[in-house]
């Protein structure tokens, strides 16, 4: 696999040398710009931190594991996980809220899938990042 390009500034990171920063040294007009043109704005920020939040339970993330595979309704989800049927749902409540999952009903029985391609994105990059090992 190959190493991703990194901006200057994150590559410099690992030698210790900064291009930029020395003592009492403030940035040109020009780089700070292009710098803030980056910045997220506090908004963006914000709903970014409260998305984040949502994927800070074990157990949210646990039920995108699976439904990362295939759909799956409540009682299997429940049964996989070892948790109760309620448990499942409130957190199912809670990733639907956030538009993480979606539901269809089929006959008596709702099945659950994740929302978009991004979030099965996200989850396979997160997971690999982690499985990734580290020299």
């Amino acid at each position: 696999m190959s190493q991703p390009h990194l901006p200057q500034s994150i590559s410099t990171l690992e030698t210790g040398d900064s291009p930029h920063c020395s003592p009492h040294q403030e940035l040109d007009t020009e780089h700070r710009q292009d710098l803030e043109s980056h910045l997220l704005h506090p908004r963006k920020a914000q709903r970014m931190a409260e998305f984040f939040s949502i994927l800070g339970d074990p157990n949210r993330l646990r039920i995108l594991s699976l439904l990362a595979t295939e759909e799956l309704c409540v009682c299997d989800l429940a049964t996989t996980l070892e948790l109760t049927e309620s448990a499942v749902s409130h957190q199912l409540r809670t990733l639907r809220a956030h538009r993480l999952v979606r539901y269809q009903k089929r006959g008596r029985k709702v099945y659950y899938y994740l929302d978009d391609r991004h979030i099965l994105d996200l989850y396979h990059t997160v997971a690999e990042h982690l499985d990734e090992s580290r020299e």
